[in-house]
């Protein structure tokens, strides 16, 4: 039985949240890739809330890889104004590659730890 790359993806997702956990002081920085958008989040497992969102929704013009960049940048400009300086980077069973890492870098530029 062959798995597709959604149940690869599924399965790394797995794995890789069964080891990590947001709290309060030091969120878990999750991203989704769609097709078109990409999007993070601060997420604080212990109380199950979102703390900040970012998304490329509205951004018109541009590459993705520029989109990721911004969107990493915003979620930092939103983390520092809640005063979260670091984080757990959950990077959704997505390979650590162009837009992910794109996203990363944008976030530890926007003065981001993890």
């Amino acid at each position: 039985m062959t798995l597709t790359s959604q149940e690869k993806r599924y399965n790394r997702h797995k794995r890789i949240r069964s080891r990590i956990s947001g709290t309060a002081t030091c969120p878990r920085l999750a991203v989704y890739r769609s097709n078109a958008y990409i999007y993070a989040q601060l997420i604080d497992d212990v109380a199950g809330k979102t703390l900040a969102s970012a998304h490329d929704t509205e951004i018109k013009k541009g590459t993705k890889i520029e989109h990721a960049q911004k969107v990493g940048a915003e979620i930092a400009k939103k983390a520092q104004a809640a005063g979260i300086k670091t984080v757990v980077f959950d990077r959704g069973g997505f390979i650590y590659t162009g837009n992910i890492k794109a996203l990363a870098d944008g976030a530890r530029k926007g003065g981001l730890k993890f």
